[in-house]
């Protein structure tokens, strides 16, 4: 690690901090900033300490999707101590809070996901997670090894920032701490498409909604993002290939689910490698787990198969679910066995409003400096953030946590027990998020 764990802020954040100061004052992309925008750039290194603080404390104690239950109440603490308006128990456990402005205005929401992950933590670091818990008839352990515990800080942060300039606001600021963004339990719905059914989206109405991802393989200090599809739809899948249970030795006598679920694994494969048309859009087709059988001399009656498939676009996406169903069903029949499919569709495309971004890249050149704000390629990961999306003009984008020095081979990624970011991304996420709402905000006014 190149960033030291200390009960204080590391000398290097706080030269960070200065630095910072000194490039605001300035302006990084060569536009007057506005007296909300210098304010913002001057309040947010001075929470540096807290933001550190917050993060720390969600890591320590994450908690799973639909279940963040002491998360949310520290949040809704925070927002109601800045004087602002909150809703909680909004999809199981969200929170919202609504600050209005001193001035007539749009209204810009602001998102951060608040689950961790059924992941044990490897990461030596004084505030690792040791929380355990049952997950699917395991126990595991639980861990923010996505990030999401820099996201619910840093909007804290903005939170805080923006509540002191109030009465300057031209307007009013939805702050959104959704729950479930992995994935609700199952029997249960939740996360950005139940907050959605919820109505998080009116009273007041939402003009436009912001939100960024903490990456573990972008270098600290920079910024990356996409217009238009950025990360993909996702759905997971299940097939059930029953055979004929017999003795090991003697497998003339049954129907080997075993051997039929490895070729229906193989030909899967084929979908993306030979029916799409991948110069048009990326896809991808992955078995994640295969169980079936219990001993060594038995072929046993069935084998279950889940996976997931990515893609980004709509033509594609029915074509893949098209050839699962004749893949899999046509290549059991033909060994004597039966194999049934069933998918669930699960979030849509990412996709960033056109003229959205291109209204407001110019305040994350401003804020982070033109030559660290870059344009990457689709992400095959995904993201629930698409369902406010469908319903608003969003913008979603990549902030920076890997230590400078740092490769890109070295860094763990997401969703790993060895997953970590770097604390000096904090300051700027609060930077840009805050500045992305406020000169939203007065665009809209000097309409």
């Amino acid at each position: 690690m190149t960033t030291p764990f200390t009960s204080k802020i590391s000398n290097k954040f706080c030269r960070m901090s200065a630095a910072v100061l000194i490039a605001v004052a300035v302006g990084q992309s060569g536009y007057a900033q506005s007296p909300l925008a210098k304010s913002i750039d001057q309040k947010a290194p001075v929470l540096e300490k807290k933001l550190v603080e917050w993060r720390r404390d969600f890591h320590q104690n994450p908690e799973l999707g639909n279940r963040e239950f002491k998360t949310a109440e520290k949040v809704a603490n925070h927002l109601k101590r800045l004087g602002i308006e909150v809703t909680t128990g909004v999809a199981h456990t969200g929170v919202v809070g609504i600050l209005k402005g001193g001035k007539p205005g749009p209204v810009v929401a602001l998102r951060a996901d608040m689950d961790g992950l059924p992941v044990a933590e490897r990461v030596d670091i004084p505030f690792k997670s040791t929380v355990t818990t049952e997950y699917k008839g395991q126990t595991t352990g639980v861990m923010h090894a996505c990030g999401h515990d820099t996201h619910i800080a840093i909007l804290m942060g903005v939170a805080e920032v923006l509540a002191s300039m109030k009465n300057e606001l031209p307007g009013t600021i939805k702050f959104i701490f959704q729950p479930a963004e992995e994935g609700a339990p199952e029997g249960e719905e939740g996360g950005a498409e139940l907050m959605v059914k919820e109505g998080v989206l009116e009273n007041p109405k939402v003009d436009a909604i912001f939100g960024l991802h903490i990456d573990s393989q972008i270098e600290v200090g920079k910024i990356s993002y996409r217009s238009g599809a950025t990360m993909a739809a996702v759905d997971f899948f299940s097939i059930d290939v029953k055979g004929k249970q017999t003795h090991g030795a003697y497998p003339w006598s049954g129907v080997d689910p075993i051997v039929t679920s490895s070729q229906i694994v193989t030909a899967l494969q084929t979908i993306v490698s030979r029916n799409l048309n991948l110069t048009q859009a990326p896809a991808v087709v992955t078995i994640g787990a295969i169980h079936g059988g219990v001993r060594q001399n038995i072929i046993p009656e069935s084998v279950k198969m889940i996976g997931t498939i990515r893609t980004f676009d709509e033509e594609m996406h029915s074509y893949v679910h098209k050839r699962l169903h004749e893949i899999s069903t046509n290549i059991a029949e033909s060994a004597g066995a039966t194999a049934s499919v069933d998918i669930d569709v699960m979030y849509p495309v990412t996709v960033n409003n056109e003229a959205l971004t291109a209204k407001m890249i110019g305040t994350l050149e401003n804020v982070a400096g033109k030559e660290n704000v870059n344009v990457i390629p689709v992400k095959t990961g995904a993201e629930d953030f698409a369902f406010y999306q469908q319903k608003v003009p969003g913008f979603f984008f990549f902030l920076g946590g890997m230590p400078k020095g740092k490769s890109v081979a070295e860094a763990a990624p997401h969703h790993t027990p060895d997953f970590y970011v770097d604390e000096g991304s904090l300051v700027l996420g609060v930077r840009s998020i805050a500045r992305l709402a406020t000169d939203y905000l007065e665009k809209a006014k000097g309409k």
